[in-house]
């Protein structure tokens, strides 16, 4: 045995003296938490569920199976993005992006509401 090889193993034998014992705990991951109350009208909702909360939509983009529904108002944009869960199942929102008219970041939860109170209004 050489020298070099030393350093290797000391760690390798203090591992050894540990012996089989209790296997650590699984770890999982926590369950994602929205931390923005509303986020729910909106996702995991078809196109037909959107329009129905927000009415006709200020844009409507298509790209292969995804679909980018955009709903304006004079306080906020918002943009919901919707793609299939699995192949031939109906496109949903998975995410959602909002902006003031100006370009500025605003809470997407108030826009949605500000969206929801704009279709009630009419």
């Amino acid at each position: 045995m050489t020298i070099r090889a030393l350093p290797l193993l000391i760690p390798l034998g203090l591992l050894a003296a540990c012996g089989p014992g209790t296997p650590p705990p699984v770890l999982t991951a926590p369950p994602l938490v929205r931390n923005e109350a509303g986020l729910d009208r909106v996702l995991g909702r078809d196109a037909r569920a959107l329009i129905a909360l927000f009415g006709t939509p200020n844009q409507d983009v298509r790209e292969g199976t995804a679909r980018k529904l955009q709903y304006a108002s004079s306080v906020c944009v918002m943009d919901a993005y919707l793609y299939p869960p699995a192949p031939g199942r109906e496109a949903v929102v998975t995410h959602v992006d909002a902006r003031m008219p100006n370009g500025d970041d605003i809470d997407r939860a108030s826009c949605i509401a500000a969206l929801s109170r704009r279709r009630e209004a009419r």
